[in-house]
């Protein structure tokens, strides 16, 4: 049935639930950037965190510890697009059921996932801490730093547990429409890191001295916390994320919620793979030239992070506002979303670019020691890399729409053609003619492939006839999707 058909039923009121927002009425773009807020808040938190963790790192153990910490964080990146796609499978399966008014779904999508995220994180720990070295050796880490990288991606595996469930917790509570309480524990934990970090490194008082363990230590406890709290918190509340009594039952899996988390966070998951998977073959060609140069590039990184935070923010309340909106049948405004999203996202994403653009010198001042020669090399870098980001605008509110349906394939398949046919053999074949600024310059030449695939697939596929489960929500899409790309007419 289309969604803008006189028989379409009228969703009925939202279900009281402290904290959330219903994303399916009021106004599109000031709904889509206050949602945002709070996911820019955690963004920026984090990325402040890594930045404080690098800064430590950095004047306290010096560019060879720096090294380490950069190897190991994209390593630590690789573990986390484990969880993503099957995060983000529970979180459209939420927001659709939100949408949908069918709460009863909500609880049956937590417990399957608590579940297996369970198993998951236990299972890659394990994996992790024992290979560990292999993984690094892979990545040709400079040998000045493979002991440090060993040290601290071995305790970052042992936080998975937590981190996993943490992060997949935070994405229920924005299916449900709620973005401000994760953005609170997210503080809570990126507090306790900030505060520890420095005193475990440098065994300050009554800590230990554990040089950069205790950077990963920091990580470890903050986010274990974090979480304990959170769940304690959301009891408290009585939130309908949380199963109580009899609800405990439905940590059995079932069947169809579990075929759609892993068919459906398979490709999600698979497609943060690829792009944590060509960040570690990224990093291995940057390992060639040497630790200057590569402690130039994680630097680098760090700041184009803060390019992406707002990007990454609006995506992903992009994917959540149209998960609601996919189950309320409100076609009209998921198309409406996707424009917002957009927009936003190359208006704010390209502010952003412009600061860094104006102040690199100033800011890589901060992140590096005074005089090191990995400050003229951080600055090329940026000057080549940095506009391409604001165009990651487009590829993430596009692809969060599409996937709020259950349509995964094609982006999986987008990223796919622009990562692995495009970045990694532009940066590889043409290093022997340009050296290291063929891996700059393949940063922007991925990130335009992808954003124009995806903007086509947009327009002309059929990701509007996808759903996520074959039961309660097959029906959220109409039995006769728009084809063209344009939106819906509006419901009177």
């Amino acid at each position: 049935m289309d969604a803008s058909s006189p028989e379409s039923p009228e969703p009925s009121a939202p279900p009281r639930v402290r904290g959330r927002r219903d994303l399916t009425k009021g106004p599109i773009t000031r709904t889509l950037l206050m949602f945002s807020l709070p996911l820019l808040g955690a963004n920026a938190l984090q990325s402040l965190n890594g930045t404080v963790n690098q800064i430590w790192v950095s004047h306290i153990l010096g560019e060879a510890a720096i090294t380490a910490l950069g190897n190991a964080n994209i390593v630590m990146m690789l573990m986390l697009a484990v969880i993503f796609g099957v995060g983000m499978a529970g979180n459209i399966l939420v927001g659709q059921a939100v949408g949908a008014r069918d709460l009863g779904l909500v609880k049956h999508v937590m417990g399957t996932a608590t579940t297996f995220f369970l198993g998951l994180s236990l299972g890659v720990a394990v994996a992790g801490g024992v290979l560990a070295p292999h993984i690094l050796g892979l990545m040709r880490t400079p040998a000045v730093s493979r002991e440090d990288a060993i040290i601290y991606l071995r305790i970052i595996f042992a936080c998975v547990p937590f981190m996993y469930f943490f992060m997949f917790l935070q994405m229920a509570q924005r299916g449900t429409g709620d973005s401000t309480t994760p953005f609170w524990f997210m503080a809570l934990a990126i507090v306790i890191d900030v505060t520890l970090n420095p005193l475990l490194i440098m065994g300050i008082g009554p800590f230990p001295k554990l040089g950069i363990a205790g950077s990963a230590t920091s990580t470890l406890i903050g986010q274990s916390v974090s979480l304990l709290v959170m769940i304690v918190w959301l009891y408290r509340r009585k939130s309908i994320l949380m199963l109580r009594g009899s609800e405990l039952r439905l940590l059995w899996p079932d069947p169809a919620i579990l075929r759609s988390l892993v068919v459906r966070g398979l490709p999600m998951g698979v497609q943060m793979l690829v792009m944590s998977g060509t960040a570690v073959i990224m990093i291995s060609l940057v390992n060639r030239y040497g630790a200057l140069t590569s402690a130039a590039y994680s630097i680098s990184a760090i700041i184009w992070g803060y390019l992406q935070m707002p990007t990454m923010a609006i995506g992903a309340s992009v994917s959540s506002m149209a998960a609601q909106n996919v189950g309320a049948r409100r076609w009209d405004r998921v198309d409406q979303v996707a424009r917002s999203g957009v927009i936003s996202g190359l208006v704010i994403t390209g502010a952003v670019a412009l600061l860094l653009y104006a102040f690199n010198a100033e800011v890589l001042g901060v992140l590096l020691p005074t005089g090191s020669p990995a400050i003229p090399l951080a600055a090329h870098i940026n000057q080549t890399v940095l506009w391409g980001f604001v165009l990651f605008s487009v590829t993430f509110s596009l692809s969060g729409v599409v996937r709020s349906t259950g349509a995964v394939w094609w982006p999986l398949v987008i990223m796919i053609v622009s990562m692995v046919g495009v970045r990694i053999p532009f940066a590889s074949l043409l290093s022997h003619a340009w050296g290291a600024d063929a891996i700059w310059w393949s940063f922007p030449l991925g990130t335009i492939t992808s954003a124009a695939l995806t903007t086509l697939y947009y327009r002309y596929g059929g990701w509007r006839r996808a759903h996520m489960l074959d039961g309660p929500l097959a029906d959220a899409a109409p039995a006769v999707a728009p084809t063209s790309g344009e939106a819906a007419p509006v419901q009177s």
